[in-house]
């Protein structure tokens, strides 16, 4: 078998006759079961009963196989073994761009397959392309990572839109693939338009302050969410305001981590105020956004009245002792908080205010074991 070199994000755009060639082989083979003459076969369930190697999985392999070589890559032997498995496993396979287009024209063949694993395998935009076209058309799969695949704005694009035409999927990873303010705009569409997405992960990105503008009306319109990661990007300024805004909207996510970002001071006060108003909200990660004492207190005004919030992560801010006693009065102060967790590990937080509260909260238990002590800083848990 000939396998030719290509460059990791290379466009394919030849051998068209060879793919017109297998369409159409692809098209004969699918209807071999029904065309073959003197057959008993009188439903699908036949071809399952003959395990992994029965006339449907050789169907499969064929088809996989004939594509493999039109597009010069070695098959993937975990697709060839994927047998009855609900989950596909491909990561760190080095597919690149060509080994996507031939495993997309062999996924439809596949009836099993929920969840699609193709994280770090140098897709790109034209990989990416080819794959989008089968999720867009498969009824299985619900749960897909395409993290680290260099798929930027042409990659985003596509994905998304295949997304929005597939209401089956509800889970998505995104994270690594250098999306910037251009692919927020797909990505924008994609929460409008999908209201059966339940997870998405923008973890490890590029999205930035002008990106933040433009996912945070499309996040107070989304009526599907419950979970989002978007952390480890570039949201601050007016972008990391607007998100916010849109969280104080939103009325389905349940589940948000804003880490490692750049909120400051003025996004943490429209988290605070977010959290006046939200009451859906249970679980949010704030470490590492630059979150001064003055942040916190405003952060802390949310705190104070909100009703959802069970646990919330500061960790890593320079809010100094007055921004942690800041929160841990406005815990206090909320005869209605439903904190169970409040997390300032990496901080020099002194335990006698996490003590001090404690004395005054009855609820509220602080212990040195059962890993309430965590990374050198303190969790605080309110006693079940």
């Amino acid at each position: 078998m000939g396998i030719t070199k290509r460059g990791p994000c290379e466009k394919y755009g030849e051998n068209e006759e060879r793919e017109k060639e297998a369409s159409e082989a692809a098209g004969r083979f699918a209807g071999v079961p029904e065309a073959e003459e003197g057959s008993d076969v009188d439903s699908d369930s036949d071809l399952e009963t003959e395990g992994t190697h029965g006339l449907g999985e050789l169907v499969k392999e064929t088809l996989y196989l004939r594509s493999c070589r039109v597009h010069s890559v070695v098959p993937a032997s975990c697709f060839l073994r994927q047998g009855s498995d609900p989950e596909l496993n491909l990561r760190h396979r080095g597919l690149g761009p060509q080994g996507a287009q031939a495993l997309a024209s062999s996924l439809n063949s596949n009836p099993y397959i929920k969840r699609l694993d193709l994280r770090d395998n140098g897709l790109c935009g034209a990989g990416t392309e080819a794959l989008a076209s089968a999720l867009s058309k498969s009824s299985c799969i619900c749960d897909v990572d395409l993290s680290e695949n260099q798929l930027g704005a042409v990659g985003a694009q596509a994905i998304c839109a295949a997304l929005i035409a597939n209401p089956t999927m509800q889970k998505v990873q995104l994270a690594g693939n250098g999306l910037e303010e251009q692919a927020a705009q797909y990505l924008a569409e994609l929460l409008l338009a999908h209201t059966g997405l339940k997870s998405l992960d923008l973890s490890y990105n590029q999205l930035n302050d002008q990106a933040g503008e433009t996912l945070g009306p499309a996040l107070a319109e989304n009526t599907g969410l419950t979970e989002l990661d978007i952390s480890w990007n570039h949201l601050r300024g007016p972008g990391a305001i607007a998100f916010a805004r849109g969280l104080e909207a939103n009325i389905f996510l349940r589940v948000l981590d804003i880490s490692y970002n750049g909120f400051g001071d003025p996004g943490a006060s429209a988290v605070g105020e977010a959290l006046r108003t939200n009451n859906v909200l249970e679980e949010l990660n704030v470490s590492n956004n630059r979150i001064s004492a003055v942040g916190a207190l405003s952060l802390g005004l949310g705190l104070r009245v909100n009703q959802t919030l069970r646990s919330l992560v500061v960790s890593r801010n320079p809010m100094q002792n007055k921004g942690c006693l800041g929160i841990l009065k406005s815990v206090q102060d909320n005869p209605v908080s439903a904190l169970e967790l409040l997390d300032f590990s990496e901080r020099s937080c002194p335990k006698e205010l996490l003590q001090d509260l404690v004395c005054v909260r009855k609820k509220v238990k602080f212990s040195e074991s059962d890993n309430v002590l965590s990374c050198h800083g303190f969790l605080l848990r309110r006693s079940r």
